[in-house]
């Protein structure tokens, strides 16, 4: 799984991000067939958003789509995803949800499974690596992301 080009689409987003000095999470939506839809990274730093954490800039890159297209479709995310993002897997009836890593931040994984939606834990060391390496460097942008 963690070579499905989906993941390492969602790796190299987080890594993006963190080269532009911001959040190093990154995601990718499948669709069901296989097709990454929409990938992006964490932008609040960079942008000064309120909501462009990972998952939201994969669901804003994939474009305006009907909604069969989100259907069945997997998110994969670098790091357990927030209530806002964990919303908008529900919102968008994502199926399925991989995650790289839970230990850095627990998000609503919990909740996703209460909704009948898959969630796979990869324990993945890269993604713990660059979010350990982040929250040591930039504690205060850290504090900031997760005080929301």
């Amino acid at each position: 799984m963690e070579q499905h080009p989906g993941f390492v689409a969602a790796v190299e987003e987080a890594q993006k991000g963190a080269a532009e000095g911001g959040v190093p999470i990154g995601a990718a939506l499948v669709s069901k067939d296989g097709k990454i839809l929409g990938r992006g990274h964490n932008m609040r730093a960079q942008n000064g958003s309120a909501i462009l954490h990972a998952e939201m800039s994969a669901l804003e890159n994939s474009g305006r789509l009907p909604a069969w297209a989100y259907e069945g479709a997997t998110m994969y995310t670098t790091l357990s995803p927030c209530d806002m993002c964990t919303g908008a897997c529900l919102l968008y009836k994502v199926n399925r949800v991989i995650i790289g890593e839970n230990k850095n931040f627990m998000g609503g994984e919990d909740y996703l499974r209460a909704r009948g939606k898959e969630v796979i834990v990869l324990d993945n060391e890269e993604c713990k690596h660059l979010m350990e390496k982040f929250v040591k460097e930039k504690p205060e942008l850290w504090n900031e992301d997760i005080s929301i």
